[in-house]
């Protein structure tokens, strides 16, 4: 299904997929660069959570840049009956910053993934066996972070857009 969005919404989704300005007034801002009050842009952005457009605001944090070199996916094996019950317990960990199913494939039987952050890739191991033990997951792979290809938000919409039509999941 296809739905129009409006003008004022078509701006505001170009603004904020380029980041928040780095300030103390980032909302004000982004409402000053879109052209309206910071009470519409926060209303709007609160129309949008509860209609589930939008889950979350949140920051890119260059781990490299802060002192946080280790990195690696793990790949979990865990039984379908324990996937939220897992799932949610490694979610907890403050060093994971993603956590995520995917269906089993034919010659890999992992289905749960979480991205584990250390400062090297010993804290990194050691975070896992953590983890390992706190859940009872022992079937589990590290596959660390060789080299960051692409670190960018993704690009839904750009101001100059003549096509004021987005496509709506479901």
């Amino acid at each position: 299904m296809k739905k129009k969005i409006s003008d004022i919404e078509r701006k505001i989704l170009a603004a904020l997929q380029g980041g928040f300005p780095r300030n103390q007034t980032p909302y004000k801002d982004v409402a000053e660069r879109v052209g309206i009050e910071t009470k519409q842009l926060l209303a709007i952005l609160k129309d949008w959570k509860r209609e589930g457009k939008l889950r979350r605001i949140g920051s890119i944090v260059d781990h490299f840049k802060v002192g946080i070199s280790g990195g690696a996916m793990v790949a979990w094996r865990v039984e379908p009956e324990l996937v939220e019950q897992v799932g949610t317990k490694l979610a907890g960990f403050k060093e994971v910053t993603h956590a995520y199913e995917r269906k089993i494939a034919e010659n890999w039987p992992f289905n749960i993934y979480t991205m584990v952050h250390g400062a090297d890739i010993k804290e990194v191991e050691q975070i896992v066996k953590r983890m390992s033990q706190a859940c009872g997951i022992s079937d589990y792979r590290i596959l660390t972070t060789q080299k960051e290809l692409k670190k960018v938000p993704p690009t839904y919409i750009t101001e100059s857009s003549s096509d004021n039509i987005i496509k709506e999941e479901g």
